[in-house]
């Protein structure tokens, strides 16, 4: 045999064949596999739906009872109706739409990183990924004085401010905006256009799946928000949804039925956003090399 015919044979691994072909044998051994793992992370939602639709006494019984047997929907009239559900919405909704002025920003700033030169840049963006590795509870004390310095405490601004920006976003456009040909830029600059209307008209079109990535991560991070709003707000009327259902124990008695209702109206709007922006939200990490 000669050494070109050694070469061009294609490398076999001994440990990875038999697996491969054990796999081929027994193909139901990976569905069984994939319908447990299923199982087991769709059970937690499973049972809040169900709860929710429970009575109470059915809710605390002991051993507890798969399914209902007998359905309710009180409990969703009545955080509409009696509770400050509503109110608690609204507020998270506000900070939602506050911290979606981050997404320009952080898009700006990864631009900036991605397709520029300037002195410091490789520094600079070190210190940003380097902010990462700070836990949020380290520096919330020196937030709250800023923004209590500011006068933005108890105040919606106040809550969603400090979500505003983040580095693991920025990082994420860079990363992305860095596979935006440069050729395209340059021909929009010598046909004479601002380097506004190339952010605007050229490069956030070709940014539309990480786009999409970030909507989705912003909403759930202002959509889930408990600790900061808990510090920063002392007024009950500006609470988050997290926190209103947090104080459902106090505004009323224990109620497991209750609880699992505004957990499930809270849940509703993140898969909704999930399953719009899915395909994207694919395409964006992909292509931002993470998976």
């Amino acid at each position: 045999m000669s050494s070109t015919e050694t070469l061009a044979r294609p490398a076999v691994t001994p440990a990875a064949t038999p697996a491969r072909r054990r796999r081929r044998r027994h193909p139901w051994v990976t569905g069984v596999a994939l319908s447990v793992g299923a199982l087991a992370t769709a059970f937690p939602f499973a049972w809040m739906i169900v709860s929710a639709l429970k009575p109470r006494r059915e809710s605390m019984a002991y051993p507890p009872h798969l399914l209902p047997q007998q359905l309710t929907l009180q409990y969703f009239t009545q955080l509409v109706r009696q509770l400050d559900f509503g109110r608690y919405l609204l507020n998270t909704l506000a900070v939602v739409l506050i911290s979606m002025v981050g997404l320009l920003l952080m898009a700006m700033a990864g631009y900036g990183f991605a397709k520029f030169t300037f002195r410091g840049k490789e520094p600079i963006f070190f210190l940003v990924l380097t902010t990462m590795m700070i836990p949020v509870q380290v520096t919330m004390i020196p937030t709250y004085l800023i923004l209590n310095g500011l006068g933005l405490t108890n105040t919606l601004v106040g809550i969603a401010l400090p979500t505003l920006v983040s580095a693991f976003g920025v990082f994420l456009f860079r990363q992305f905006m860095t596979t935006i040909p440069t050729e395209v830029i340059e021909a929009a600059r010598i046909d004479g256009a601002g380097e506004g209307r190339i952010f605007a008209r050229i490069v956030l079109p070709m940014s539309r799946p990480i786009l999409a990535v970030q909507v989705v991560l912003t909403f759930i991070t202002g959509w889930n928000s408990f600790l900061w709003p808990l510090v920063i707000a002392s007024d009950q009327n500006l609470y988050t949804l997290s926190v209103g259902i947090a104080l459902l124990n106090q505004q009323v008695a224990t109620n497991p039925s209750l609880q699992m209702a505004a957990a499930s109206l809270m849940v509703v709007p993140v898969l909704v956003v999930f399953v719009v922006f899915q395909r994207h939200i694919v395409q964006g990490f992909a292509l931002s090399g993470l998976k």
